[in-house]
């Protein structure tokens, strides 16, 4: 009996220690939940978490596409989503609209600068310098010619990314030239760009290893007119002697081959799939002298 009586009291002292650990535990526990909730910090924010969108929704755009990355930064006249693997935006968004655009230009000035917004740090003007590729603009600066300042903003390199310099200048910059002409037509249009991340990439440049991509998408919505309508492109980032509507599809095929969500706020589920799934070339006017010009001139510009 006495031997029973010891042997029960070391399983007392023990379960006693366990009990006194797992209320520690529990304690400490409730710190870091309470000390999360005031320094604004998550157990979700941890790296291992799953990547979801953290869009605050009442302060954002209801056309903005979701976010893979939880870097969205709004720099007034646009918004992006910043992927800091690649060292650029996974995508831009901007509202292009025919009273903006019918305004007097503003001079440009290529103020080329790091974007101070972005917290893990953006790509630099350095990274492009001797890479022979065009600092590219996603979100297009002519698009914010309206305006000194939201011009400017357009100059940060987080709305920048590598691209050959006759894609710039030729099937891009036509591609950009006729969505503005299309905005002044509708009235107004959604405008989400970017480069196509979920493909290999055609290299890196500079210390911060920008990535290449191999293509771009441009997504068109115009959700406001009587006759609702979509388009979608995507371009291989390379010079091109095709012309644009090669390289027209629908809203779904860009979604597929990025991984990304557009418009989930903005549509009803109705209309976005009408919309998102279909397009009809007929319903956006083609320029056959802006094709003509590029393969002419702009495709040889140095």
């Amino acid at each position: 009996m006495a031997q029973f009586r010891t042997n029960h009291s070391q399983s007392g002292s023990a379960t006693g220690t366990v009990v006194r650990v797992g209320l520690f535990a529990a304690i400490l526990s409730a710190m870091f939940y309470v000390f999360s909730l005031f320094s604004g910090k998550s157990t979700t924010d941890a790296p291992d978490a799953p990547v979801a969108d953290n869009r605050p929704t009442s302060e954002l755009p209801d056309f903005l596409p979701r976010s893979s990355t939880r870097q969205i930064i709004d720099h007034q006249y646009f918004w992006l989503s910043y992927d800091e693997e690649h060292e650029q935006a996974e995508w831009t968004a901007h509202i292009l609209s025919k009273e903006n655009l019918e305004k007097p230009w503003v001079d440009r000035q290529d103020d080329f600068r790091p974007d101070d917004k972005i917290k893990t740090g953006s790509a630099t003007p350095n990274d492009y310098r001797n890479s022979g590729y065009d600092r590219g603009h996603l979100v297009p600066a002519a698009d914010m010619a309206h305006d000194a300042e939201a011009m400017r903003a357009t100059f940060v390199m987080s709305n920048m990314s590598p691209q050959a310099r006759n894609f710039n200048n030729g099937v891009w910059r036509e591609l950009e030239e006729l969505t503005r002409n299309w905005a002044k037509r509708n009235g107004k249009l959604y405008v989400i760009t970017g480069p196509v991340l979920s493909m290999p990439v055609k290299g890196t440049i500079g210390e911060n290893e920008v990535s290449i991509p191999a293509a771009f998408f441009k997504v068109l919505l115009d959700a406001d007119s009587s006759n609702p309508k979509a388009i979608a492109f995507l371009v291989p980032n390379e010079i091109s002697f095709d012309p644009l509507t090669k390289y027209v599809v629908s809203v779904d095929e860009v979604e597929k081959r990025t991984g990304l969500d557009f418009f989930p706020d903005l549509l009803d589920e109705d209309t976005e799939k009408q919309l998102e799934s279909r397009f009809n070339v007929d319903l956006w006017e083609f320029s056959k002298q802006k094709f003509q010009q590029r393969v002419n001139a702009w495709n040889k510009q140095q």
